[in-house]
């Protein structure tokens, strides 16, 4: 406060100096920024640095004293500024500002501040600046008052058993805040305690520590504790400890040993895939690690195969099993030698080689095998077509129990078609019905079935056999001439294109084509007219070879095909030969009548016209002889009618009733027989009931007498018809008519279908015969011959 009171002092009579107008005297803003004068600085003015010892404890300590010669003693006000007096940290130091004596009033830190760089300033009374600013240097002396620190509290290394002395392990760190440059921060490592024997030591400059002695045995010990200490003032100062931890690595220095010479075990026959027995073994390396696992080899007794070793992870046991069934019948005691051995390899020689390996005896138990066919799927061929009884092929199987007295037997599993037929005893199969070749069975030629074999052990086994046969193409069919869309070309070679033929054929490929056309040998005068180029292998094209007269042509061809032997087909094929255009289309009424593959040629045609004709003309003739013969025998008919025969009365009832289970609409004994009426109780002449007209109630008609004679009965209904048509009260014939409901589900056929004349095999029409000359056609076609 005084330096800064001071300084505004001077300025205040510099500048009223200045105001005066003092010559002379240059204006200063800053007293310690002086204008450069000639002349050297006086010594005492130079201040050399100061050495403070840190921590110092008697306070206030007088550092230096700093004087100015350019007045006498009194006359000058000193002052400092900088780090310490008027900068962070503050109060450190202080100065008598007329003695100029600068004082510590604080302890130092070296390691916080190791120096402090001070300005002096010398000022006279009035405040003008006597001395150029100086710099005061406070340099802080080091004191041993930091304990060293190791880096972490806990080193780890590792290190492989057996290794050789001097091996590296690992390195200890410590650090010291003193002075590095002094004997406060020189560090010394040691080990304190590592146990017995001595096997680490550590450097103690650097702190390695590193293997000294052979003996490291991961089996013996597996880790180290060591106990570190490092000291300042080389070892003779304040002291530090730490922990380090040495592990010691495995290597393979362990060979696995089993835990016996000779091992037994049983194993059953016929079976893979079965664990039969264990292996144990011994290893004093790490679990778990490839020093450890054990890897098992069989060295001899097994030259087929049949047994595997594999390595159970978490106990180390060898565990035997069978890869391929075995055969009591052909082995029935194994003797392995094996051996054992690990994954890493071995770093020191065994003691005693033999140690790792072992015998073992395997035993193989007896069982009752299932039968084996010796050729599964068996394959086999049969032409198509083959009758019942063909023999296909002997699928017999063997007994592998040849030390046991079994019985085979046969059976089908699997024949969709029920074609074959095996022997229960030997196998033998054969066919026993036809073999359609459009089975949907058939997979490419090929039929499929699976047989059976069973034995007759304890249990009994069972074999499957699959037996393939395949059904060879026969060339049994000729190729057919197809059909021509229009079977007509033009009567010029040079105009149309000529009729496209085709073929076709059922047989299968080598059978069927290509197709060979020609025309046929047997008429030679064929080949004059006509000619056939071929297209493909299913086509041929006809022409005319010259001009042909128009009309209908019949001409024969011959169709082969390409089987083995060939199949040949003669066929008529009729052509219309037309009058063409100039586009090669026949002209509208120019052709003959079109005819198919073998139609009908026109002699045929007229012939069979008149035919008709004459045979129309005789019916005719006949049905009127028959007509005139009928009236004169109607009078004498109708007079021999007896009054209470209703059967044939014909009734007005515009509609058709109710079908079988509308018993109201009409008396059903109507119908019957004039000699069953007759034990009815019904009176004579009682009117039939019936449903009502739509129109109205009309008058019943009166009944007519019955025939004499059944054979009578045609004149009968004509009168009927007659009597009914002069009618007034019936309807006229296209009035809408009522139909009653006929009821549900009706035992009786429609008469319209196709088959309702399928059950009238037990029909008597016998009867038929008494009803006249009218019915002695359909007494003929029904009755008995």
């Amino acid at each position: 406060m005084d330096a800064a009171l001071l300084l505004a002092l001077g300025l205040l009579a510099q500048s009223l100096d200045l105001s005066w107008g003092g010559a002379g005297r240059p204006s200063t803003l800053h007293p310690w920024r002086r204008l450069p004068v000639l002349g050297r600085v006086r010594r005492a003015w130079v201040i050399p640095p100061i050495s403070v010892s840190e921590n110092y404890k008697g306070l206030p300590y007088m550092l230096v004293q700093i004087r100015s010669d350019k007045r006498q003693p009194g006359g000058v006000i000193y002052s400092i500024q900088g780090p310490g007096v008027d900068e962070e940290p503050l109060g450190l130091f202080s100065v008598e500002k007329f003695s100029g004596r600068v004082f510590l009033n604080a302890e130092l830190d070296r390691e916080k501040t190791a120096s402090y760089r001070l300005k002096v300033f010398a000022l006279d009374l009035g405040g003008s600046v006597l001395e150029e600013p100086t710099d005061l240097e406070i340099v802080v002396l080091d004191q041993n008052d930091n304990r060293p620190a190791f880096v972490q509290e806990v080193f780890a290394g590792r290190v492989l058993e057996g290794a050789a002395p001097g091996t590296y392990v690992t390195r200890a760190e410590a650090t010291d805040a003193d002075d590095p440059d002094t004997d406060n921060a020189a560090l010394y490592y040691s080990i304190l305690e590592q146990g017995s024997p001595e096997l680490f030591s550590i450097h103690a400059r650097t702190g390695e520590i590193r293997t000294v002695h052979v003996g490291l045995d991961r089996e013996v010990v597996t880790v180290y504790n060591l106990t570190l200490q490092v000291a300042d003032m080389s070892g003779e100062g304040l002291t530090a400890t730490a922990s380090a931890i040495i592990s010691v690595d495995d290597i393979n220095d362990n060979a696995p040993e089993f835990t016996r010479d000779e091992f037994s075990m049983e194993a059953t026959e016929a079976v893979s895939g079965v664990d039969v027995g264990r292996l144990e073994v011994e290893d004093r390396d790490l679990p778990g690690s490839p020093n450890w696992v054990a890897n098992f080899t069989i060295l001899e007794g097994d030259p087929s195969g049949h047994f595997d070793i594999r390595t159970d992870p978490r106990t180390n046991e060898g565990v035997l099993s069978v890869v391929k069934p075995l055969d009591y019948e052909s082995c029935a005691h194994y003797e392995l030698r094996v051996s054992v051995q690990n994954e890493a390899p071995l770093q020191t020689a065994p003691p005693r080689a033999q140690q790792g390996q072992a015998r073992l005896s395997v035993w193989v138990q007896d069982i009752n095998e299932a039968p084996v066919f010796p050729e599964n799927p068996l394959r086999t061929s049969l032409a198509e077509g083959v009758p019942p009884g063909t023999f296909v092929a002997t699928f017999s199987a063997q007994d592998p129990d040849v030390e046991q007295l079994q019985r085979v037997s046969y059976s089908k599993d699997y024949d969709p078609e029920d074609w074959l037929q095996v022997d229960s005893a030997t196998g033998r199969i054969q066919t026993q019905r036809v073999l359609s070749p459009a089975s949907p069975f058939l997979k490419d030629g090929w039929y499929r079935a699976i047989v059976l074999a069973l034995d007759d052990g304890s249990p009994p086994r069972t074999a499957t056999g699959t037996l393939s046969v395949e059904i060879l193409e026969v060339n049994d069919h000729a190729p057919a001439l197809a059909p021509p869309a229009a079977p007509s070309l033009c009567s010029e070679p040079d105009r149309g294109p000529g009729l496209l033929l085709g073929a076709t054929d059922q047989d299968l490929p080598p059978h069927g084509a290509p197709f060979r056309f020609r025309l046929s040998p047997a008429e030679p005068g064929l080949g004059r007219n006509w000619s056939l180029s071929h297209v493909n292998g299913t086509h041929a094209r006809l022409r005319p070879r010259h001009a042909l007269p128009e009309g209908l042509h019949r001409l024969r061809l011959l169709l082969q095909d390409s089987g083995q032997p060939p199949q040949e087909r003669e066929q008529p094929l009729n052509v219309t030969v037309c009058r063409c255009g100039p586009g090669g289309a026949c002209l509208p009424g120019a052709a003959a009548l079109s005819a198919g593959g073998a139609g009908v040629g026109l002699g045929a045609l007229a012939l069979v016209l008149g035919s008709a004709a004459a045979l129309l003309l005789l019916v005719l003739l006949a049905l009127l002889r028959a007509r005139f013969r009928q009236r004169s025998r109607d009078k004498s008919l109708l007079r021999g009618l007896h009054d209470d025969d209703l059967r044939d009365n014909i009734l007005n009832y515009n509609e058709q009733g109710g079908g079988e289970e509308d018993q109201d609409a009409y008396d059903l004994n109507q119908l019957r027989h004039p000699s069953e009426l007759a034990a009815l109780s019904f009176p004579a002449g009682r009117p039939p009931l019936r449903r009502e007209d739509p129109l109205g109630r009309g008058r019943p008609q009166a009944p007519r007498a019955p025939p004499a004679s059944p054979a009578d009965i045609a004149g009968f209904i004509r009168d009927g018809l007659q009597a009914a048509d002069s009618d007034p009260s019936v309807p006229p014939y296209d009035t809408a008519l009522i139909y009653d409901y006929e009821g549900d589900g009706s035992v009786a056929g429609t008469l319209s279908s196709p088959v309702s004349s399928l059950g009238d095999e037990d029909q008597d029409y016998d009867y038929l015969q008494d009803w006249g000359p009218r019915f002695a056609r359909l007494a003929d076609l029904y009755g008995h011959p």
